[in-house]
């Protein structure tokens, strides 16, 4: 059994842990977005279907291409952020469960055009839980991260995923070394008796 993490450790991954509006000049290395991948992609998901594909916009060209499908106030932040991350999910998921599921034919369970909502629903749940990975795994490498909405799917989908008709965005997240001024005061966080039932 695993002892719990400390005080800081759980202070830097939640406690005081905050989403960023805006970073400093500290860059981010692409070793860095590989340490990322290496640990979010160790979360579960269901029948490690794994169905998140990710952009990372690094270069101005790609950060300019997804602040052009953004509203205008989260356009601003990725375009000052060192990296923008598109977080996608792959519809056809299930091609690949014979490699990453190897235990049984999981791809049956999938497949049919009566299965299609059920991929959809698979994907859409299955790529947040990564996203949630990946907001943990960034902040365990002292990194900061700003998850958003606010944008046109549709444009984002057609700027990132042209080529994979089968992928779709599902949210985008700027990412680096947090600076302090560009946030706002903590919002309420509600103790365990006001959205919780034990039965």
């Amino acid at each position: 059994m695993s002892a719990p993490l400390d005080d800081a450790a759980l202070d830097q991954l939640f406690r005081t842990a905050r989403t960023y509006n805006g970073y400093t000049d500290q860059p981010v290395s692409t070793e860095q977005l590989h340490a990322i991948w290496d640990l979010m992609k160790m979360g579960p998901t269901s029948a490690n279907m794994l169905p998140s594909r990710m952009v990372w916009c690094v270069s101005d060209e790609a950060k300019q291409k997804l602040a052009a499908c953004c509203m205008e106030a989260n356009a601003k932040k990725i375009l000052a952020a060192p990296v923008s991350v598109v977080i996608g999910m792959d519809l056809e998921f299930h091609e690949l469960l014979p490699e990453l599921f190897p235990h049984t034919d999981a791809r049956s369970w999938f497949t049919g055009d009566d299965k299609a909502e059920f991929r959809r629903i698979s994907a859409l749940r299955n790529s947040s839980l990564q996203g949630a990975y990946f907001i943990l795994a960034a902040r365990a490498l002292g990194l900061d991260t700003g998850p958003m909405s606010g944008f046109d799917n549709a444009a984002v989908d057609k700027a990132f995923f042209a080529d994979q008709p089968n992928v779709k965005s599902n949210f985008i997240s700027t990412l680096g070394h947090g600076d302090p001024s560009t946030i706002f005061g903590r919002s309420p966080r509600p103790g365990f008796d006001r959205f919780n039932t034990i039965r």
